[in-house]
């Protein structure tokens, strides 16, 4: 009679003391024709489009609102956009991406297990790779926001590891890189997904050649995160730099990226659940609720950007913010907020688009990383930042004095340039405008009045405060290597 695993891990918890439980016990247990994982195919649409969700609805309420791109209008504590942010807003994203990392770990898995029943169903290796650069996005989400995190010991619960213990950043950007290099060499001559199981990949219907852009695009923005810490080598022996060029240029061939808006990825919300946009359920008041900032609405206006009309209602009958950072008992006049059509459009809850990629590329030709012209970059990751939303450029718009690149400008006023649009390209792209910020200072947005923690930018979320009851030797000592637990620790990757 054969058990199934769960059956046995309580039996034991209850039975302790028995010696049947042991190590070979459990071997005795499985089905050596049968798979342990769940199908790779059942698990990955629900993960990736559960992770998407949440990411688009704390988009919304925490990098909208330091970033200044709206502003939940109010005067009660706990607003985010006067860097007044509570406890509780750290567990929300934790929790989940936590759930769905898991998941990711499966898909591989599974893929794995795929291989080893049917050795000739080669497509166990596109689900690896997938797998792969799915626990890299999620990954460094969370890395990116709290720091040092539970990773080589995380998602282990199953196999009785309760207390995972938090790696240092560093040490889950390195094996983030070894992931990308595995996907990358897996994807390379994985097949398509059979014709059955494209609808097990939301983003990109199950084409292999789509998922390595993707992860090697992925792995130009790491790699670009890492600006402060180019010395040291990162990626077996080498720098970042030399990591970074090698994939941009020396060998682009054996890394291929994106090099069109249709290399995007991201959900296509059909409006039939659960490929539903988030949004598109709010009643219309909380949709309304927020209000678009004088910063995010009068750079377009300068510009006069087509993406503007895209984004916002007009307001006394022109594009009109409001105040960033304002204090309370300030009397402000609501102004310019969402349209309607934005709470269901398709281009919403990117995981990564071609135009982040060309601006990332620009970054580091300006930093001087590679050879190509920053100006090239630039102005491409311009043009596909405004046609990935169907719009049109005008003709003039590169060559406007705000906009137009020159190379005579100081490194920072070029990295300005390249942030400010950036900046807009990154709309609804989970935490990347948030991230960019805290890592480069750019764009340059104005301190209010009403900004608490001195005027300063958090650096980070803190870490959810269930852990101090429940992991809390290991998360004393993550405290003690990274820093004091609250918003204004850097880290890793933000210190020089």
């Amino acid at each position: 009679m054969k058990f199934k695993k769960p059956f046995i891990y309580a039996f034991c918890l209850l039975t302790a003391a028995s010696p049947a439980c042991t190590d070979d016990f459990m071997d005795l247990a499985q089905n050596p024709n049968a798979s342990e994982f769940a199908l790779p195919q059942t698990l990955l649409a629900p993960a990736i489009t559960d992770v998407l969700k949440k990411n688009m609805n704390r988009a919304q309420r925490i990098n909208n609102e330091l970033m200044q791109d709206h502003i939940n209008m109010g005067d009660v504590e706990g607003k985010i956009f006067r860097y007044d942010i509570r406890s509780s807003e750290s567990t929300y994203m934790w929790n989940n991406w936590y759930i769905q990392l898991a998941n990711f770990k499966d898909v591989y898995k599974g893929g794995a297990e795929r291989i080893r029943i049917t050795a000739s169903d080669l497509a166990g290796n596109t689900y690896k790779g997938i797998g792969l650069i799915c626990q890299v996005w999620v990954t460094s989400l969370i890395t990116d926001m709290y720091g040092d995190a539970p990773y080589s010991e995380a998602s282990l619960g199953k196999d009785r590891l309760f207390l995972p213990k938090f790696d240092t950043q560093r040490d889950i950007y390195v094996d983030m890189f070894q992931k990308l290099e595995e996907a990358n060499t897996l994807l390379t001559t994985a097949p398509n997904l059979p014709a059955a199981e494209t609808s097990a990949d939301p983003v990109y219907g199950g084409v292999a050649a789509n998922w390595r852009k993707l992860g090697n695009s992925m792995y130009l923005r790491l790699l670009l995160r890492l600006s402060n810490k180019t010395s040291e080598p990162m990626v077996n022996d080498k720098t970042v730099v030399e990591k970074f060029k090698e994939i941009a240029e020396t060998r682009a061939a054996t890394y291929p990226i994106m090099t069109a808006n249709t290399d995007g990825a991201r959900i296509n919300w059909t409006g039939t659940a659960p490929y539903d946009n988030p949004f598109a359920t709010w009643r219309p008041a909380d949709w309304y609720a927020v209000k678009y900032t004088q910063f995010f609405i009068n750079n377009l206006k300068e510009w006069s950007d087509p993406r503007l009309p895209i984004w916002a209602t007009i307001s006394n009958g022109e594009f009109e913010g409001i105040p960033g950072g304002y204090p309370m008992n300030m009397n402000v006049t609501p102004r310019s907020q969402p349209v309607t059509t934005l709470a269901s459009d398709n281009r919403l809850g990117n995981i990564m688009t071609y135009a982040e990629t060309q601006f990332i590329l620009a970054e580091a030709a300006t930093r001087g990383w590679i050879t190509t012209s920053a100006k090239t970059y630039y102005e491409t990751g311009i043009t596909s930042g405004i046609t990935q939303w169907n719009a049109t450029v005008p003709t003039d718009y590169l060559t406007k004095e705000e906009l137009a690149w020159d190379d005579a400008l100081a490194l920072e006023d070029k990295l300005e340039k390249i942030h400010l649009q950036k900046y807009y390209a990154l709309f609804y792209t989970d935490f990347q405008q948030w991230f960019e910020y805290r890592r480069t200072g750019h764009p340059v947005l104005p301190v209010g009045q009403g900004h608490e923690n001195g005027g300063k930018m958090p650096a980070r979320m803190i870490y959810p405060i269930v852990l101090q009851s429940t992991n809390k030797n290991n998360l004393d000592a993550a405290i003690a290597s990274q820093g004091p637990d609250d918003i204004n620790t850097l880290v890793w990757w933000q210190r020089p």
